[in-house]
């Protein structure tokens, strides 16, 4: 992403933004739970969105999303097996894009889904694979989440699969 490596995942929209004010709870000596607790039930009641333009195999689209989910390869999204994969070697980047939610019970029933049924990307979310994706917005910085790590990016947000390009070395007598 523009340059920087991610082995699991990146988002943008909701995610980052709860991961930042669950940090600056932290920082006035919250425990990561009740911070975590605090965030995850206030960031969402801002109904927060992101407008972006996104381009990906010559093809693109306008939309209003509350989180942008990016996959290193397919991503299950199923129940508690959410972040499984059958291949880390596919050379793709799974893109999910949530509906923006018209109301907070909404948003709720879409995340109980996603924990509580099976797959339903298809009904709940725009799913597609790419190699490259280049989200455009209008905002001066986008926040971005990196395997769980927060930053503060100028738009265009690049992405781009780097096929095998992780190198895993295993100690002798361990294979």
């Amino acid at each position: 992403m523009n340059g920087r490596v991610f082995v699991n995942n990146s988002s943008l929209g909701l995610y980052p933004a709860i991961v930042f004010a669950r940090e600056r709870r932290r920082r006035q000596g919250w425990s990561k739970w009740l911070a975590m607790a605090w965030a995850s039930l206030s960031v969402p009641r801002r109904f927060p969105s992101l407008s972006v333009c996104l381009e990906a195999d010559g093809g693109g689209a306008r939309v209003v999303t509350p989180f942008l989910f990016v996959g290193n390869n397919e991503y299950m999204v199923e129940g508690f097996r959410f972040g499984r994969r059958r291949s880390l070697d596919e050379g793709r980047i799974w893109v999910f894009v949530a509906p923006p939610p018209s109301s907070r019970w909404k948003a709720v029933r879409l995340t109980l889904r996603a924990l509580f049924k099976r797959d339903r990307r298809d009904r709940d979310f725009k799913v597609f694979q790419t190699r490259e994706l280049r989200v455009e917005t209008t905002r001066e910085q986008v926040r971005v989440a990196l395997d769980g790590e927060i930053f503060r990016v100028p738009p265009p947000v690049r992405y781009r699969s780097r096929p095998l390009a992780l190198r895993v070395r295993v100690p002798a007598g361990n294979g």
